[in-house]
């Protein structure tokens, strides 16, 4: 068996040709409008105040930056404005991180997972009560930040608003998983993803408004309109380059030897097994900001001497050490997620089995 290595990648341009004609099909449609509805009932949640904190004050105390700013991104503005999806599914996250970092080195789990479709059905009962577990974890730490703001963000502090910003956010973290699995099943899929990328396209107006805001004030220093076509051309060029790396496939050419049956050859065709260059897509990047967003768990816990808080807020500010351990964890979860997902001894069994699919090459 020859192999060799051809690099080949395509780029749709037709996307709003593709767009309109997928509304033609009834399935398909059904499931993007499904999809939407359930998108509209999580943004819906994300507007829904948990009681006991006022949202404007908790706003103006976080100010928008700092590792709180950047939490309060990736949950599309539902942490600064108290809501009761504060949380977000970032606890489903690291609860599917942590699954998927004992897989390997349990071997009743890793066993649990190549038992087929139950396998991967208890593998998600044990996320999701994992999921609830953090919840309660991060909901205590996030309750006790809330209230080292003081009254003004919290009227009433004590044990009964601990136990109602338990209830309240746990309960907002199982719904929004809930609705991420709707979309999995009976959506268009990939229904975690959507959420999180709904989350953070939330905050695009806001983003556009302060460019806006500073084009126009006299701090810009003559940003003006040149630097504002500046910006939008370097977002083009960085989403086509996010777009070509992600559809960027190696083909691995496999020559299958002829055999004769009868009076009948079979076999021998050219065919091509498609590896893609980025195989562990976006995950890694968003294993990597989960574990960069669990501090903001812990910083109100009370028990944490001062001078550990203190460390934590230097490290997990952005600045040069937090965008170095974030560059780092990025390549450890590229790896390990990739190591993951691909597994060459099962390729080459499923290979050997000719149950890879595979395309005709060009």
């Amino acid at each position: 068996m020859q192999i060799g290595g051809v690099f080949n990648n395509r780029v749709g341009f037709k996307f709003l040709e593709d767009f309109r004609n997928a509304f033609k099909i009834p399935e398909l449609r059904s499931r993007i409008i499904f999809s939407l509805v359930m998108l509209s009932l999580y943004r819906l949640a994300c507007h829904v105040p948990a009681p006991g904190v006022d949202g404007s004050k908790l706003a103006e105390s976080l100010g928008g930056g700092g590792f709180l700013g950047l939490y309060d991104m990736f949950t599309g503005g539902a942490f600064s404005q108290a809501t009761v999806a504060a949380l977000s599914i970032m606890p489903y996250i690291t609860a599917s991180i942590i699954l998927s970092l004992l897989v390997p080195v349990v071997p009743w789990l890793e066993a649990l997972q190549k038992s087929g479709q139950e396998g991967q059905r208890k593998i998600t009962e044990y996320t999701r009560y994992g999921t609830v577990g953090l919840c309660i974890v991060q909901s205590l730490g996030i309750g006790m930040l809330l209230q080292s703001y003081g009254t003004e963000v919290v009227p009433n502090p004590g044990l009964g608003f601990m136990l109602m910003c338990v209830i309240t956010f746990t309960t907002g973290t199982a719904f929004i998983m809930w609705l991420g699995e709707q979309i999995e099943e009976y959506g268009i899929g990939q229904g975690i993803s959507l959420i999180i990328y709904a989350g953070i396209v939330a905050r695009t107006p806001v983003g556009i408004a302060e460019v806006l805001r500073f084009m126009t004030s006299a701090e810009s220093g003559g940003f003006g309109l040149i630097g504002a076509l500046a910006i939008v051309a370097a977002t083009l060029a960085i989403i086509m380059g996010a777009i070509f790396v992600t559809l960027a496939e190696r083909r691995i050419p496999v020559q299958y030897s002829k055999r004769q049956v009868g009076r009948q050859v079979h076999g021998g065709q050219t065919q091509y097994l498609p590896l893609k260059v980025n195989t562990s897509g976006v995950m890694p990047i968003i294993f990597a900001i989960t574990i960069m967003q669990f501090p903001t768990a812990i910083m109100g816990l009370p028990f944490l001497p001062t001078g550990v808080q203190a460390a934590l807020t230097a490290w997990f500010s952005p600045g040069p050490v937090y965008y170095s351990i974030y560059g780092m964890l990025i390549v450890f979860f590229t790896y390990f997620y990739t190591a993951i997902i691909f597994n060459p001894v099962d390729l080459a069994e499923n290979l050997r089995g000719r149950r890879t699919p595979m395309k005709t090459a060009l």
